[in-house]
């Protein structure tokens, strides 16, 4: 049986480091996605795929900077805004996207997240997550092997769950819309600095 792990990291380095440790532990490519915020720009239209959904694998480092994946691609999510991703997910969520009537495409990336067997109460924290600068990497992976796909991704300095649910919803916070206006890069960069030097240790 396959089991989604899920990890939502402040940093993209972070998330990247996830990555190469994922493929070094011999998680296939197809079986790894990444969704990054883009608010910042550091990668441009001319700098990757055309769209996510295009190539869908995660390959070898581009312009020699490790952990920078192949088959990435830029797409809008409202309510996110500019998001660099790879991978199975983000094929899901940009086709969700495409396809969605306005209104509708909230439900491209909760809703390839829970389809994945992601919990949605989650699924609207990881959504949030990247909505405020984070950046979320998945992985299929056998049931047995979960484990072990957790505790590198928590070794990679993941965000505790739990502990960042709390904090959104003591800012007011209910769940993720998207009707809500992205952030802004200061807005981001407020943001991590909130949670410098808070990393789950658990």
């Amino acid at each position: 049986m396959t089991k989604t792990v899920t990890g939502l990291f402040d940093h993209y380095s972070d998330a990247t480091s996830a990555v190469d440790q994922l493929k070094a532990a011999g998680i296939s490519d197809s079986d790894i996605s990444i969704v990054s915020n883009n608010a910042d720009g550091r990668y441009k239209d001319n700098d990757v795929g055309e769209d996510a959904g295009a190539g869908a694998g995660i390959g070898a480092a581009v312009g020699g900077v490790g952990g920078l994946l192949t088959g990435l691609g830029i797409m809008a999510i409202p309510g996110v805004g500019p998001v660099v991703a790879a991978g199975w997910l983000a094929a899901t969520a940009a086709g969700a996207v495409a396809g969605a009537v306005v209104g509708g495409a909230a439900g491209g990336l909760i809703g390839a997240l829970t389809d994945s067997g992601v919990d949605e109460r989650d699924a609207h924290v990881y959504a949030e997550g990247v909505r405020r600068g984070g950046t979320l990497v998945t992985a299929k992976v056998d049931e047995g092997r979960a484990a072990e796909a957790e505790a590198i991704l928590q070794r990679s300095n993941w965000v505790d769950l739990p502990t960042r649910r709390s904090a959104y919803e003591g800012q007011g916070w209910t769940g993720f819309d998207h009707a809500s206006e992205p952030y802004s890069q200061a807005e981001i960069d407020a943001e991590r600095a909130r949670y410098a030097g808070r990393a789950s240790s658990v």
